[in-house]
């Protein structure tokens, strides 16, 4: 039976661990069936698609954008290994759903421009689907509008070539896209939810996300806060591709 390889790059073991038990809960995924690789820990020259019925690929506190001799060498290992990875799942069409990171890696890996003009501060906020996602199996049926979490210092400038554009927000055009027919990314994060955030707020305070003053004034806002629409939509890509 094959499994749903979980790739993750946060450097924090916290963050990592609660991103990868929020994977597995959000996605109904059993324990089994996943196979972990944290980018940023391990060396990986080729990943066997074989081996794998689909991709899920989280978050991290890297930015693509910022210059390449502002990168640590760990983010530049990360980089290459995604490049290497699309240089596979792209021409197979392989089911790939990647969050937040996702979206700016395999973004610029189709030639798009990152930057910090669409940035959205931590928070939820509404987003709105297209046209085209009222086909598409993993969003149609749901509400045209319904609020998702995010926090990015960067984002996609354009929907990249060849894409189909899926939800955009009002700060952020390009807050999902679908390349060919299984390869996703979204700027903002299925898999999360008020108590994931929470985690993240206090792990990543001083990492130019927020003003670390307003910290916890930002997990006072996020208690009670639900997104059930954006989880529903890992829970899709999972039971398609299960």
């Amino acid at each position: 039976m094959k499994k749903f390889l979980v790739l993750q790059l946060r450097p924090e073991d916290e963050a990592a661990d609660s991103e990868f038990e929020s994977i597995l809960k959000v996605g109904n995924i059993d324990r089994e069936r996943a196979y972990r690789i944290r980018v940023e820990q391990e060396s990986h020259t080729n990943i066997d698609l074989s081996n794998y019925c689909a991709i899920i690929a989280g978050g991290s506190p890297f930015d693509v954008s910022i210059p390449r001799d502002s990168k640590s060498d760990v983010q530049l290992e990360v980089e290459s290994f995604f490049h290497r990875l699309f240089d596979q799942v792209v021409p197979a069409d392989f089911p790939f759903l990647g969050a937040c990171s996702g979206n700016g890696l395999l973004g610029r890996y189709c030639g798009t421009t990152i930057s910090g003009k669409y940035a959205e501060d931590v928070g939820i906020v509404p987003i709105t689907l297209t046209e085209e996602a009222q086909h598409d199996d993993l969003l149609k049926g749901l509400p045209k509008e319904f609020g998702v979490l995010v926090g990015h210092k960067e984002a996609c400038d354009q929907v990249p070539e060849n894409a189909v554009l899926l939800a955009s927000s009002k700060q952020c055009p390009v807050q999902m896209f679908r390349l060919k027919n299984n390869i996703y990314a979204t700027q903002f994060h299925p898999e999360a939810n008020a108590n994931e955030f929470v985690i993240r707020i206090r792990i990543y305070k001083n990492h130019g996300y927020f003003p670390p003053e307003k910290a916890d004034e930002l997990i006072d806002n996020f208690r009670g806060v639900e997104t059930p629409h954006a989880n529903q939509l890992l829970q899709r890509f999972v039971e398609k591709y299960r």
